[in-house]
């Protein structure tokens, strides 16, 4: 067995009918390249051999009353890819509409808890295709985050890909075995009884980062802080409904604005989401007149020797949303991210996941509900939206054959922040996946469809 570490625990714990966290990918493949043409039958016999490799997708959680520590991954002895992998066809015409519809529908629906925490669903009928005539397929992948972070969700499907259509199969990987119940409440124990000898060990790293954030602070040298955000119309509760929406650019056009202004890739991909969000906020007369906040992931793989899945910190970024010229804006917010990173650096790696070892099942459960139900979601709500950059291989992909044409990652959305816009890089392309509640942005395509609108404004003036 292999139990979770607490911040992997902890997507577990604030989990709720309307606050599902899984992380989703939609995927647009060529079927052309399969080998001896597509199949839903082939497809999954394919998928089912590569799976043999990668125990991660064969592993269920196991929990018990007498554990007094977070929950263990055990291999499923009863495993069948046909309860993890699902076909759907979309009605006609089969556009940009009725795929996020589905996807959003797929995307509001939990997993189940008794089977390894993923789903594959196969959509059919893209753009009225006929994918067993070498057409277009959709595949929407459901990865819960107790599994993995942006990082290693990624690297799981990287690895169901390929860098050629007829690669032959990896070869099997055994998974993590079972664990009883004697076992699961003895290793439990031990772990729950050393808790305050590792609570000794985080209180100075704690004190410390506390202090330098104080200190950075007082001579402007601080991230944004939270609760600092202003409020918008997608800083409420969300419900049990999603929405998606994404759009895809050209990699060398943010390489040639970044070249120009002198910046990171990165705060090019915060200058875009910021134009988009101040066009929309404009729009709608919203335009708060002080910057939003994004909370901004950050992966520590490498960089932290604690256990778990997740090997993640997060930082507060500014969007600058209240300037209005491009180049400003994009200046501004390149001097803000050198300075939230350079405050999330001297702040220790693991000191999120050190704290979420230490917090139990009820304690998330009892904040999550009352900061759910108190006014601090719409009036001073922790942070504005999540924006994410994951990076991809610049290198055709294939996977189970077919070439993948696009792949828009979605993130998990929170009570009092319901929008999600994550961006991944892929073979020269910029895929942005956007995810809300509909109920907060019903109008999530006008977001999306702005990035290419907000890439010329930058273009223009990088000339």
């Amino acid at each position: 067995m292999q139990r979770l570490s607490g911040l992997d625990a902890s997507f577990l714990y604030l989990e709720t009918a309307s606050q599902p966290l899984h992380v989703c990918s939609i995927m647009e493949l060529d079927t052309s390249t399969m080998p001896d043409g597509y199949s839903f039958d082939r497809l999954r016999d394919e998928l089912a051999v590569r799976i043999k490799a990668m125990p991660q997708f064969r592993e269920k959680l196991v929990d018990s009353p007498l554990n007094l520590d977070h929950p263990v991954w055990v291999e499923d002895n009863s495993f069948d890819v046909s309860r993890h992998l699902h076909r759907i066809g979309l009605p006609p015409p089969g556009g940009r509409m009725e795929l996020s519809e589905i996807c959003g529908h797929i995307a509001a629906l939990p997993l189940d808890r008794n089977r390894p925490l993923w789903e594959m669903w196969v959509i059919e009928g893209v753009a009225g295709t006929d994918a067993q005539q070498g057409g277009r397929l959709a595949v929407m992948t459901k990865v819960h985050h107790a599994a993995v972070d942006g990082v290693t969700g990624a690297s799981l499907l990287s690895q169901l890909c390929s860098t050629e259509p007829d690669a032959p199969p990896p070869e099997p990987v055994e998974g993590v075995g079972d664990a009883n119940q004697i076992q699961l409440a003895v290793s439990g124990l031990a772990r729950f009884a050393s808790r305050p000898l590792r609570l000794a060990r985080v209180l100075p790293n704690t004190v410390s980062s506390v202090l330098e954030s104080v200190l950075r602070a007082r001579i402007g040298l601080a991230m944004a802080s939270p609760f600092t955000a202003p409020r918008t119309a997608f800083n409420a509760n969300v419900t049990t409904h999603r929405n998606v929406a994404y759009a895809q650019l050209n990699l060398e056009d943010i390489k040639k604005v970044k070249n120009r202004f002198d910046v990171k890739v990165n705060d090019v991909v915060m200058a875009l989401v910021s134009g988009v969000l101040r066009q929309f906020l404009l729009d709608r007369d919203e335009l708060p007149e002080t910057s939003l906040v994004a909370m901004v992931p950050v992966s520590v793989h490498g960089k932290s020797d604690r256990p778990g899945r997740n090997q993640v910190s997060g930082m507060f970024a500014r969007l600058e949303t209240h300037i209005a010229d491009p180049a400003e804006r994009l200046k501004a917010i390149s001097e803000a991210n050198s300075v939230a990173k350079q405050h999330s650096s001297a702040i220790s790696a693991t000191l999120l996941q050190d704290w979420s070892q230490f917090a139990a099942p009820a304690v998330f459960n009892v904040a999550m509900r009352a900061y759910a139900r108190s006014s601090l979601t719409t009036s001073r709500p922790v942070h504005n939206l999540v924006v994410s950059n994951v990076p991809g291989p610049q290198m055709p992909l294939y996977l189970l054959g077919c070439e993948v044409k696009a792949m828009y990652p979605l993130g998990p959305i929170f009570h009092g922040s319901g929008l999600n816009i994550t961006v991944m890089s892929l073979n020269g392309k910029l895929d942005v996946g956007l995810i809300a509640c509909p109920e907060l942005v019903p109008d999530l395509w006008e977001l999306a469809d702005d990035f290419a609108v907000g890439m010329e404004e930058l273009l223009l003036a990088a000339q």
